[in-house]
């Protein structure tokens, strides 16, 4: 591999998003994360809805500002630049947003808002900007007769569609999926899929792809990070997350998967306990009141994300034991395990 290559397109080091909450003190909504992307390659992001998977994505496109960290884009540190250089970044990073109906102006036809990137940035009008919007509608599968009509005219899917369009439209080489499918028909969401993927392939382009469903993520990604109440605690290349997850919360996270093989699946981790609080969060890990495995240290000591084997990182004191958990419900098939039953 060239040098070139090894260096990422995306670094992301310490990354901290905290809001304000009055007569509280602060939500620790994203605290002390970080990841590399390189170019050409999808890194899932996963976790259970309120660990700050969205706000990472925001807080990268600078759609809300940081609270401290570094992001670097090709060597460039993007978090706290002036507006000028955030015009140029924004014209090779991009977001398709979960909702494709809140995210598509209700006011302006489809044409219009493949339009508006190229006038903004002054690139192309007139012949020129028509002829790079037929190209998108080409590259998208978005057919002519769509542009003249106005985002409430088009099913969830085609909505999608457009918002793919659009963030293609400057031809970035970075782009955050926002749970670009979730709130779409399961015979859509394959579609849309597929289409990132196949746009990877013939771009290069680089996602940084967020979801809560490890089935999607499994499909399009080459690594994933797993988050819980604003921090990672896992990451891997995708087939290590599956075959061997050392961070117990991972173990949980992947037992719900369905699986269709069910001569050789592990059992279901029903995690009890209360969810701790992000807001003035205290010392020790945060995921220590649902773990079978907590012990005096997870609620002491906070576990630092340590490379367990090469490209593969976990944060907890036990990890080894939670791997052997895993591990032993494949063997044994049981139905459940809580977080009372202490290995």
């Amino acid at each position: 591999m060239s040098e070139a290559a090894k260096t990422p397109l995306i670094e992301v080091h310490d990354l901290r998003k905290y809001f304000d909450i009055k007569n509280r003190g602060k939500l620790h909504a994203v605290d002390d994360i970080s990841f590399n992307i390189y170019a050409g390659e999808t890194l899932g992001l996963v976790g259970e809805s309120g660990c700050g998977k969205s706000t990472v994505g925001n807080v990268l496109m600078r759609l809300l500002p940081a609270t401290g960290g570094q992001m670097l884009y090709r060597g460039k540190d993007i978090l706290f630049a002036g507006n000028a250089e955030i015009l140029e970044y924004r014209k090779k990073i991009q977001i398709i947003f979960q909702d494709p109906y809140s995210s598509l102006n209700p006011k302006k036809t489809i044409r219009s808002i493949l339009s508006e990137a190229y006038l903004i940035h002054k690139l192309a009008k007139g012949a020129a900007l028509m002829q790079r919007i037929n190209e998108l509608c080409d590259m998208t599968g978005i057919s002519k007769d769509m542009l003249e009509k106005y985002p409430h005219e088009l099913d969830g899917g085609k909505r999608q569609l457009v918002g793919i369009a659009r963030a293609l439209s400057l031809n970035p080489e970075f782009i955050v999926c926002d749970e670009p499918v979730s709130a779409l028909d399961v015979s859509v969401q394959a579609t849309i899929i597929n289409l990132l993927m196949n746009l990877q392939k013939k771009l290069g382009v680089a996602y940084l792809f967020i979801s809560h469903d490890l089935s999607v993520v499994r499909h399009i990604s080459q690594r994933i990070a797993v988050m819980y109440l604003g921090q990672i605690v896992e990451s891997a290349p995708t087939d290590e997350m599956f075959e061997n997850p050392c961070h117990p919360y991972t173990v949980a996270l992947l037992s719900a998967v369905p699986k269709i093989d069910t001569s050789n699946k592990m059992s279901r981790i029903v995690l009890k306990g209360d969810v701790s609080s992000p807001v003035n969060p205290g010392p020790g890990c945060r995921f220590a009141p649902r773990c079978w495995m907590a012990r005096d240290i997870c609620k002491e000591k906070s576990p630092k994300l340590a490379e367990l084997s090469p490209g593969h990182f976990a944060a907890c004191h036990f990890y080894l034991e939670s791997r052997k958990k895993a591990l032993k419900l494949e063997r044994n098939g049981r139905r459940h395990l809580c977080s009372q039953d202490i290995v």
